[in-house]
C-alpha cells in the first residue's frame, strides 16, 4: 500500500492510510468540528474537540470516548528522522555573560520555576547595568555565579532544567 498518512492514536495504535482509502471515507459533515460518520454500515458520532494544526495533533470524541490522533505525511515523518521539530524553536538552556562585568545582583534561586522575561540577574559592565531575563518558561537547574563575583565572556551564570 502506498502510504500518504500515518495516524497514530493516543499514542498506543497506528494506521497507515492511502489518497484512495481517505475518498472512500463515508462522513458528513452535520456541524463546525462534528460529523456523522458510516463504517462498515454502523454509525459514529465524530467531533474535533481541539486541534493544533501546526503540530498535527488533534483530540477527537467518537461516540462519546476521547482519542488523541497525531497524523503525519512521508515529507514529516523524513523531517523528523533528520533530527528537525516541525514547529519547534531551539530551547535555551543556558545563559553565559556575553562580557566581562560584575554581578550586581541575582534574582532567582536553584529550584525556582520562572516564566519568560522574568529578571534573572543584573551584570555590570562598562558603567551600565544589564538586566537578563529568561529567554522561556522553566526550571532553574544551577546557579553559575553569586553576587559580586567578576565574570568573562562565556562564563557560565544560569542553567535551566531541559
Amino acid at each position: 500500500m502506498n502510504t500518504d498518512f500515518k495516524v497514530k492514536v493516543n499514542d498506543t495504535f497506528e494506521f497507515e492510510f492511502d489518497k484512495k482509502s481517505i475518498s472512500q471515507l463515508d462522513a458528513v459533515s452535520v456541524e463546525t468540528n462534528k460529523f456523522h460518520i458510516l463504517h462498515q454500515n454502523l454509525p459514529y458520532k465524530a467531533e474535533i474537540v481541539s486541534s493544533n494544526f501546526n503540530q498535527k495533533k488533534y483530540s477527537v470524541k467518537v461516540n462519546n470516548n476521547t482519542y488523541n490522533v497525531a497524523i503525519s505525511n512521508p515529507l514529516d515523518n523524513l523531517i523528523k528522522e533528520m533530527g528537525f521539530a516541525v514547529g519547534k524553536t531551539k530551547q535555551v538552556n543556558v545563559i553565559k555573560a556575553p562580557m566581562p562585568g560584575l554581578i550586581l545582583e541575582i534574582s532567582v534561586i536553584i529550584g525556582q520555576t520562572v516564566k519568560e522575561n522574568d529578571n534573572l540577574l543584573i551584570l555590570t559592565a562598562m558603567k551600565m547595568e544589564n538586566s537578563f531575563l529568561s529567554p522561556r518558561e522553566g526550571i532553574i537547574k544551577h546557579i553559575a555565579i553569586s553576587v559580586g563575583d567578576s565574570v568573562v565572556k562565556g562564563d557560565l551564570l544560569i542553567e535551566f532544567e531541559e
